[in-house]
């Protein structure tokens, strides 16, 4: 998908029903037999159409009896955020002169990637019998969460089904393009759900 172009998100999540709802996507494993990682691209000025879509496929996939989790990162960041410091003490932290720049080094400490992000997924998925996991909210815990330090350990995290990242922006098959404007140095084994 080129960043500019508005997709037809009707017609998207028919495609993305018919494969996720196939049996052998269900059943798929990657060639080194870990959790295969599909990536679904999308232009982040649909955003909100997305998250809506989203809960919609979820919704038509569990009355055809599929079970999906989803993972939503900027869900789980606030939750965590409120938990452990209160989201109010990091507003006012800002406020009282922390500024962007020391707030941004604050929420990183404070949502360490390996040390508190990831065990929390791995408990979200742990409790769950899911097949499949949508992972959502990539691009709103930007910059404080970089998809790819996610990205690393899904399959460590996410052995028993398969994994779906709806990423807002694009992917050539090797490298993933944030928003449509920020590229990524790093190098993705993942597939494209929709060829």
């Amino acid at each position: 998908m080129k960043p500019n172009n508005i997709e037809n998100l009707s017609s998207k999540f028919d495609r993305l029903f018919s494969r996720i709802s196939d049996k052998d996507f269900l059943s798929t494993n990657s060639n080194s037999g870990g959790t295969p990682i599909f990536i679904s691209t999308y232009n982040a000025k649909q955003e909100i159409q997305m998250r809506d879509s989203i809960e919609l496929l979820i919704q038509k996939l569990s009355n055809h009896g599929i079970e999906i989790l989803e993972i939503n990162l900027f869900n789980i960041c606030c939750d965590l955020l409120e938990k452990n410091i209160g989201m109010e003490s990091m507003f006012k932290f800002e406020k009282i002169g922390g500024g962007s720049k020391r707030l941004l080094k604050a929420l990183q400490s404070s949502l360490n990637t390996q040390e508190v992000l990831l065990p929390e997924i791995r408990e979200v998925i742990k409790s769950s019998n899911a097949q499949a996991y949508f992972l959502t909210g990539i691009g709103l815990v930007f910059p404080f969460i970089r998809f790819y330090n996610i990205y690393s350990s899904l399959e460590s995290i996410a052995k028993k089904s398969p994994i779906l990242a709806f990423f807002p922006g694009d992917y050539n098959g090797h490298t993933l393009n944030l928003f449509g404007l920020l590229k990524e140095n790093q190098y993705y084994v993942a597939y494209n759900i929709i060829k």
